[in-house]
């Protein structure tokens, strides 16, 4: 008997944040959530199953500054108000959502992070950001975030089998590979980056970890540039990658858009018999990579 092939609707959506530096905090973070709800909606009207937003998705990339200021934008997870909202859409669409905010674990004590909800509105857990960074131009995260310290989970949801790494995350195959190795099936990595620093590393190094680990992976970027920093042009361009490392749909450069593609979880098993690279390891020969 021949079975029916594992498709998953996937959906990315990048977006611009427009504020102005007087808003309020509470203002930026409302208009930002204000303008996702409408293309969230229309990931659910198209039947998306598994829908990941960009890094934190509910205001500007403020890590171009440094400034106690945007401590304030912090929220538990998962009581607090945004994770809450999107448990509504995740049961309202049957729709697995991954939803990444600036988290607060204590007072004084805060992450990069992803909350990941499944299709019936359930919390299933949450990723942290393990590698943070701190460089020129305007990438000054370790004065906001500790690095992540929950290891590198896979949510069993109702669709697939999720990881999920952050932005900066990409460019360090360790995680990439224990994504992998535990079991994932799609990996998102929702980022915030800019042209001129890391644009000719975009579609490389994901696309890499992807056929290297044969699983799907989910590339979000932001779009637009963000006043009062300018540090440089968000470059959208967020895409999926299937397990032979190849970009089977891409979303434009500068616009704020919801991009969905098909993806055959079959492919994993196909890829996988023929490149046996998790045979053919050789972790007993490994032991260097993690010596501090």
């Amino acid at each position: 008997m021949l079975l029916m092939s594992r498709i998953v609707k996937s959906g990315l959506i990048q977006a611009s944040c427009d504020f102005s530096p007087e808003d309020s905090l509470i203002k930026i973070k409302q208009d930002m959530i204000d303008k996702h709800i409408p293309l969230i909606e229309d990931a659910g009207k198209q039947g998306v199953q598994i829908l990941c937003l960009q890094e934190i998705f509910h205001g500007p990339y403020f890590c171009a500054e440094q400034s106690i200021k945007w401590y304030d934008t912090v929220e538990r997870i998962p009581d607090g108000p945004t994770v809450k909202l999107m448990q509504e859409y995740a049961k309202k669409y049957n729709m697995v959502i991954v939803v990444p905010i600036y988290e607060e674990e204590i007072t004084g004590v805060y992450y990069n992070t992803a909350a990941v909800i499944d299709a019936d509105g359930k919390y299933l857990g949450k990723y942290r950001k393990h590698h943070i960074p701190h460089c020129s131009p305007g990438f000054w995260e370790k004065f906001y975030f500790r690095p992540g310290n929950l290891g590198y989970p896979v949510f069993e949801t109702a669709y697939a089998k999720v990881g999920v790494y952050i932005c900066y995350d990409r460019h360090f195959p360790e995680g990439a590979r224990a994504l992998g190795l535990n079991g994932a099936e799609i990996v998102f990595n929702p980022s915030a980056t800019v042209a001129g620093l890391s644009e000719y590393l975009w579609k490389l190094e994901q696309p890499a970890h992807a056929v290297a680990n044969a699983y799907f992976l989910g590339a979000i970027n932001r779009v637009g540039t963000e006043a009062p920093w300018n540090i440089g042009e968000f470059y959208g361009q967020s895409y999926f990658a299937n397990p032979r490392g190849q970009i089977v749909s891409e979303a434009s450069r500068d616009k704020t858009e919801l991009l969905v593609s098909d993806l055959n979880l079959d492919d994993i098993q196909e890829v996988r018999n023929v490149w046996q690279f998790y045979r053919d390891r050789r972790p007993d020969s490994y032991g260097d990579l993690v010596h501090p």
